[in-house]
């Protein structure tokens, strides 16, 4: 409560005031009624606040305090509450499962195809009997048909394996098997990888994969000749590969002596026949049945599958001298890349 020492009331007096504690209000009253009778002028009193609280006041004043941190902490609140969001809950929802009829319309790519729903979800591990499981949206074009975003030249093999299990013809196996690997159709795929061209490939990677650095050579190959070609203004480019088996360069008359296709020798000895062949690219060695031949027939059928026409003829051995007698007898290859 707030006392004003030069505010008085209307007939002079001090205006009443109520106090709890009685003694100390008293002797200030009695103070300022003696100045006013004799006249004398009441000295002008600072402004000062002063609270009087009893013992019975402090829990209020507890109170009043924990109230002001209480406001505070209101204070400290937004003005605008933050809606409780349940971000766990999927943004698009089916209410229940999607029903299909039973003849399904498809635009695979923009090639339309009719097959039963039954077909699509003859398997269940694939995409396609998800698709049309009805736990998921499929979009459909504007005459109403489900809209598959893939290629269609194919999917008419996929279909007639799904009805009748008919694998494909030999020249569509290879883009078949990329999308029966995307519809992930896995007795599909078994059944491809057990047939031609597929199998072979796999006996012919199994080799490959004994050759050290085999793509990255491939690579050299086609970046020299395009090089070459370039900078020469010419239609094709030649290159010097050499291709050997053996480990070691050995003579015509010591190959009769070991039977193994590993030459071994003593490691002091094998550092005496270490070099480089003075070729563009070397492919080199390798333990297997499979010869020099069978690699240059890998190497040529491989730049072809990218568009490449190359040709190859033997032009002598490296024919470097060692030690002693010994002459590397490594052959050396011109490939011939034509590029127009």
């Amino acid at each position: 409560m707030q006392h004003n020492g030069a505010g008085e009331s209307p007939n002079g007096e001090p205006p009443p005031l109520s106090f709890s504690a009685a003694a100390p209000l008293q002797m200030a009253t009695s103070r300022v009624r003696r100045f006013a009778q004799e006249g004398r002028t009441v000295p002008p009193q600072p402004r000062v606040m002063v609270v009087f609280s009893a013992a019975s006041d402090t829990e209020n004043q507890r109170d009043a305090m924990s109230g002001a941190d209480t406001g505070e902490e209101e204070y400290r609140k937004p003005a605008i509450p933050v809606p409780n969001l349940n971000l766990g809950k999927s943004l698009r929802t089916l209410d229940a499962p999607e029903e299909f009829p039973e003849v399904i319309p498809l635009n695979v790519g923009g090639t339309y195809f009719t097959t039963r729903l039954s077909t699509l979800r003859r398997y269940e591990d694939t995409m396609l009997a998800a698709m049309f499981s009805g736990r998921h949206h499929i979009p459909r074009d504007a005459e109403g048909r489900y809209f598959i975003d893939r290629d269609g030249a194919y999917f008419g093999d996929i279909l007639n394996f799904l009805r009748e299990g008919e694998l494909p013809r030999r020249d569509h196996v290879r883009a078949v098997h990329r999308e029966a690997q995307y519809y992930a159709i896995g007795p599909l795929l078994e059944s491809l990888e057990d047939t031609q061209p597929l199998t072979g490939e796999k006996v012919r990677q199994a080799f490959l994969d004994l050759l050290p650095y085999y793509k990255e050579n491939l690579e050299r190959i086609v970046e020299i000749a395009k090089l070459r070609a370039m900078q020469r203004k010419a239609r094709f480019a030649k290159l010097k590969i050499c291709v050997y088996k053996e480990e070691m360069p050995i003579t015509p008359y010591e190959r009769p002596l070991f039977n193994s296709l590993r030459f071994e020798r003593s490691e002091s000895e094998a550092k005496l026949f270490e070099h480089h062949c003075d070729v563009d690219v070397s492919f080199g060695p390798w333990e297997a049945v499979a010869d020099v031949y069978d690699l240059l027939h890998c190497i040529v059928s491989d730049l072809a599958e990218r568009g490449i026409s190359a040709d190859q003829q033997c032009i002598g051995v490296c024919d470097k001298h060692l030690i002693n007698h010994y002459y590397c007898k490594r052959p050396i290859y011109e490939f011939k890349i034509t590029w127009w």
